[in-house]
């Protein structure tokens, strides 16, 4: 075989290949024992015929279409590993000579990833949320576990939102109470939305003692129709919180003093506040140079990366035991607010990987050969296989500039965020500890390729969410 490569417009480019005649055989000799397994002649077990007895019942040019469908793919996947060019998508093969006999000729036009240029990346601004723990936060944090231990106490005072208010209450419908909408002395949490949305705003500033009536919504989403209802306010309580000293710390967690609760409680805030910050750097710088990429991800390099995170999340959900049907529902999405959530993460994930390849030639960032020699060997971890065995095999698969890029990538990152300037919501830099990438962080510049289609990253602009931590002693409610 031997080949070439014609750049074309549009991203594409056309590989040539030829073909010795005798380079088929092999593809011909396995067409021909395919064939014998489908056939039955008299005497013959299937796939036990011999191949000059099928040539005269059945036409060879059969046998040759066969052949060529099968190696053609194979002697393009070949070409592209040979020119190492970086295809996006499937490929248009027209056979051009050697159709029916003779040497062959085809050309595979394919879309390749577009080379970009950006301008403005050596000097990015970006905001992410603030490292600082306050002293208001750490109150609400100790308040959260004292509140578990609080009693509710009557109050004659109106009700505010946080307060409980025990009524009586009757739903109807043109005078008819309804199933499920009468209950005495139910205790509803103001501001909760338990019910419907309307309690929260009519029950807020009752006093013990009052009627309300309105007409609202169904608490069944799926009943339309409007409902009349008649609550009787009975008592307004408000949870009592047990006094913070030394000796309720003591009975209630694992410290023994107020002092250590507290430090305890500004650590854990302090610390996932920290991850927070650090997981939204390289987020937000991705996000901030995708916005440089001029040029439209094309609908093959979109469509790939949706398809792969779509993969990817089915999975992650799989190992969980949910379904993706069951985790739609759980967040109250619709699949077709989901899909476009997901394709527009997919559009910014292709702009990041293209911004960070344009960084990595204008500042030749390119991945070293040891830098090559440690990725793959924490690829292939302890196991029996070698470095060298590893890199070879990446090459023979057509991996190993992929994995080259993906380093280079990282670099890039590095090198954006080190030169960026990152401050929090009050314009503050971000202290330098909280740039450093955490040891398992992919950075969002990981990408597996494969010839003929590409498969994506890992998100490479997601925003990464994080809760507060729960206060020592701390149960779920």
């Amino acid at each position: 075989m031997n080949s070439k490569v014609e750049p074309l417009e549009g991203n594409k480019v056309k590989l040539v290949v030829n073909l010795d005649e005798q380079e088929l055989d092999p593809a011909l000799d396995l067409a021909w024992k395919e064939i014998a397994k489908e056939v039955n002649l008299p005497g013959f077990r299937p796939g036990k015929a011999p191949r000059k007895l099928l040539e005269r019942q059945i036409e060879p040019g059969y046998a040759r279409s066969e052949a060529l469908r099968n190696e053609l793919p194979e002697q393009y996947t070949k070409a592209v590993i040979e020119h190492d060019v970086d295809v996006v998508a499937p490929p248009d093969i027209d056979i051009t000579e050697g159709e029916e006999s003779g040497d062959i000729t085809f050309e595979a036009t394919v879309e390749v990833r577009p080379v970009v240029t950006i301008e403005g990346y050596e000097a990015l601004r970006v905001e992410v949320p603030s490292p600082e723990v306050s002293e208001d936060e750490i109150e609400e944090q100790v308040d959260r576990l004292r509140s578990q231990y609080g009693e509710l106490a009557d109050v004659e005072r109106q009700a505010t939102e946080g307060d409980y208010v025990t009524i009586d209450l009757e739903g109807s419908r043109d005078g008819e109470v309804l199933d499920g909408l009468q209950a005495e002395g139910y205790s509803y949490l103001l501001g909760s939305g338990a019910v419907v949305a309307a309690f929260d705003e009519q029950l807020l500033g009752v006093s013990a003692g009052d009627e309300v009536s309105f007409s609202a919504t169904h608490p069944d989403p799926e009943d339309e129709d409007p409902v009349d209802y008649e609550i009787n306010v009975h008592a307004v309580q408000e949870r009592k919180l047990p006094e913070l000293t030394d000796e309720w710390v003591s009975d209630a967690t694992e410290f023994d003093t107020v002092a250590d609760f507290r430090n305890d409680v500004r650590q854990r805030l302090e610390s996932g506040r920290a991850d927070m910050t650090r997981s939204a750097v390289r987020a937000r710088v991705g996000a901030a140079v995708a916005e440089l990429v001029d040029e439209e991800p094309s609908e093959a390099m979109v469509g790939a990366d949706f398809q792969a995170r779509l993969q990817s999340m089915t999975s992650q959900l799989a190992q969980s035991g949910i379904g993706m049907e069951d985790y739609l529902r759980i967040m109250g999405k619709e699949p077709e607010s989901f899909a476009a959530e997901l394709r527009e993460a997919a559009e910014e994930g292709v702009k990041v990987d293209l911004a960070l390849r344009a960084v990595v030639t204008a500042e030749g960032l390119e991945a070293t050969d040891a830098e090559l020699e440690e990725e793959v060997a924490s690829m292939i971890g302890a196991g029996p296989l070698s470095v060298e065995d590893g890199l070879n095999q990446l090459r023979d698969g057509g991996q190993l500039s992929a994995v080259r890029s993906e380093i280079a990538n990282r670099k890039a990152m590095e090198w954006l965020v080190s030169h960026a300037t990152i401050v929090d919501p009050d314009g503050l830099p971000i202290p330098a500890d909280l740039l450093v990438a955490a040891p398992d962080d992919h950075d969002h510049a990981d990408h597996d390729h494969d010839h003929g289609d590409e498969t994506a990253s890992e998100d490479p602009a997601s925003e990464e969410t994080a809760s507060e931590e729960t206060a020592p002693g701390e149960t779920e409610q």
